[in-house]
């Protein structure tokens, strides 16, 4: 969990010593539609037709790189065996896999980073992944980014032009994931979304057409892809985001004692949500047996020097220790991403396939997660039901909650603006496990849903949520089935949770 070795690396740095303008977009390199053969061959022949068809790579089950090239992040999923995962290089690519399935009658996953917890961009048809589209180019105040992109292309890509888009943590998921599902960061209180800064998007839809898609062209779709969640509408492509300028920031985590506990979540609850904008806070509870007992601190990233000061005061405790530290701006992504001191190309996963580096050095992980979206505060109640999860012999490693400050620039919008409902929320509570500790994960959520129920963000997938539509998009869901039937009437693109036809 890559939030983990952002919070073990604060712990040690603590134990060691302690708006972009406007202006023409960059050049876009343009798509032909592609052509379309009435039928195809079926069976093996139907295979070798498409690979001649793709300017990129089809990998089949005898390949030799079928098995790297099948997997997710979470190594869980790696019993899922696709019939072929095409590493897509442009959008032609694209509708070639999509009008073979359709053909084919064969199910479709679509893939850029792979890190979905219920693993739905695998699946036993074909994988259209889009890796190999990752440029990034910036100009202008405006960034023109490929699907395929990790964030740290994303991080690193913009940086040259001192220039930057909020977006996540980890570095090695995909853009086109967070961007659809929204986008929640450490930037998102200062500038918004990641959805917030996506002023147009490329999509090729199920019935071939590649579609540039913004507030005047396919504005349904384009307000869709804004927050209505990957693999639901068509297959993105490209994205063009407005950029705001960087700077140093100061990033910091404050440790209390676990006696502490409830005092810390309440403080902290109080003063987060309302702190100034360019200010990103999270309070994380994780267990660890060495130190003997789970462990509460409130990690974030500031501008400039920051005075912690207002922090402490509203959580009533000194801490342990503040671990502050003033970084350039990459840096400090990398090191909220889990990766400090590394290079760009050692906080990608190794290898030497699309959206892999041969000197990758950032790992795989096994867990299993959940959320709430807090629209209130939790009461003492609610405060003693999620510190009880981790008391009575239940600090098994492996065990977090976060919980990530919202407000600020993420509230300025209404909750039809885009397709991501959730304006008004608090903070947002991802719970965390490893991959079978399902038994504690489950229970917590069910423990806390008294307290927290109705909203879920959908980039944290959970394939327990009952009611999942209303959850992750609230009143905006009658509106997505509306953009589902009139983009994918087909259901071409479906899965457990995907969006479906009014």
């Amino acid at each position: 969990m890559e939030r983990r070795a952002f919070l073990a690396a604060m712990a040690g740095t603590a134990a060691a010593g302690c708006a972009g303008g406007s202006g023409p977009p960059p050049a876009r390199r343009e798509t032909p539609a592609p052509l379309r053969p009435a039928a195809r061959p079926t069976g093996p022949a139907g295979w070798r037709a498409l690979e001649r068809g793709l300017e990129g790579r089809l990998i089949r089950p005898d390949d030799a790189d079928y098995d790297r090239a099948r997997r997710l992040y979470i190594p869980r999923h790696d019993r899922v065996r696709p019939a072929g995962v095409a590493y897509c290089e442009n959008a032609a690519d694209v509708a070639e896999c999509l009008a073979f399935a359709t053909l084919q009658r064969m199910p479709v996953a679509v893939r850029s980073g792979g890190h979905g917890y219920a693993g739905w961009s695998t699946g036993t048809g074909l994988v259209v992944d889009v890796s190999p589209m990752a440029g990034v180019e910036a100009a202008g105040g405006r960034a023109v980014v490929g699907a395929g992109a990790r964030l740290i292309d994303l991080y690193a890509g913009l940086d040259a032009a001192g220039a930057g888009v909020p977006a996540g943590t980890c570095p090695t998921v995909g853009v086109a994931g967070l961007v659809l599902g929204g986008g929640l960061g450490v930037m998102s209180r200062a500038h918004g979304l990641t959805c917030d800064l996506l002023e147009a998007v490329r999509v090729v839809t199920p019935d071939g057409r590649i579609r540039d898609c913004d507030a005047r062209r396919d504005p349904e779709l384009f307000w869709a892809c804004r927050g209505g969640g990957g693999g639901n509408f068509g297959v993105a492509v490209e994205f063009t985001f407005r950029t705001f300028r960087t700077g140093d920031v100061t990033t910091f985590a404050l440790r209390y004692p676990w006696s502490r506990a409830a005092a810390a979540i309440g403080g902290w609850q109080r003063w987060a949500p309302s702190a100034p904008d360019g200010v990103w806070t999270s309070l994380q509870i994780n267990t660890e047996p060495a130190a003997g007992a789970p462990t509460v601190d409130v990690t974030g990233v500031a501008p400039g020097d920051h005075d912690l000061e207002p922090l402490v005061a509203a959580i009533g405790h000194d801490p342990s220790g503040d671990g502050s530290q003033r970084r350039p701006y990459l840096e400090a992504m990398k090191f909220t991403g889990g990766c400090a001191g590394q290079s760009t190309e050692e906080c990608h996963a190794q290898g030497d396939l699309p959206g892999q580096r041969p000197g990758g050095r950032f790992p795989r992980t096994d867990y299993s997660g959940k959320s709430h979206v807090a629209y209130r505060p939790l009461t003492a109640a609610g405060i003693g039901a999620l510190v009880t999860r981790f008391t009575g012999g239940n600090g098994v490693a492996g065990r977090s909650v976060l919980m990530d400050a919202m407000g600020g620039a993420i509230g300025r919008l209404e909750a039809g603006a885009t397709a991501f409902p959730h304006r008004r929320a608090l903070f947002c509570v991802q719970y965390l496990a490893n991959g079978g500790d399902l038994g504690w994960l489950r229970g917590t959520h069910r423990a806390m849903e008294p307290h927290l129920g109705g909203a879920a963000y959908v980039n944290y997938i959970d394939p327990d949520l009952k009611d999942w539509g209303r959850a992750y998009y609230g009143a905006n869901l009658g509106r997505l089935a509306k953009a589902k039937a009139a983009y994918d009437p087909g259901s071409l693109l479906r899965f457990p949770q995907g969006v479906t036809r009014s």
